[in-house]
């Protein structure tokens, strides 16, 4: 079976990066925390990479740039639960910086996958 190859696009890297960082912060949460937000913004980074594995995945140009909409729509989802989770004090300064960083870069990485997509095989 013949695949693409969207687990090269420096925009899923970037997404897996988002997620798996989420995930190992929300780990360490009180389970009141974990079952409410946790949950919640974890679902919503593991989202962003999988709905441009599909989109990738589904092999037009007009599906793919639906799928990345949906992909923008979880990541701005994300940053919403992060702002929850700060709020509320469950992140600290340090892991707020390192959350824009990546959110910031995948922001601009987004926007530019219609672009890349013409160009996978």
């Amino acid at each position: 079976m013949a695949t693409k190859t969207f687990q090269k696009l420096r925009v899923y890297k970037l997404s897996e990066r988002l997620a798996d960082e989420i995930w190992q912060t929300v780990k360490t949460w009180e389970p009141f925390a974990k079952d409410t937000i946790g949950k919640q913004i974890v679902r919503s980074a593991d989202s962003i990479g999988a709905n441009i594995a599909e989109g990738v995945g589904r092999g037009t140009y007009q599906d793919n740039r639906r799928f990345v909409k949906i992909a923008r729509g979880s990541l701005y989802e994300s940053q919403h639960w992060l702002r929850r989770a700060y709020t509320r004090n469950l992140l600290n300064v340090q892991q707020v910086n390192t959350f824009t960083a990546i959110i910031n870069d995948l922001a601009h990485s987004i926007k530019l996958i219609p672009t890349i997509y013409r160009v996978i095989p």
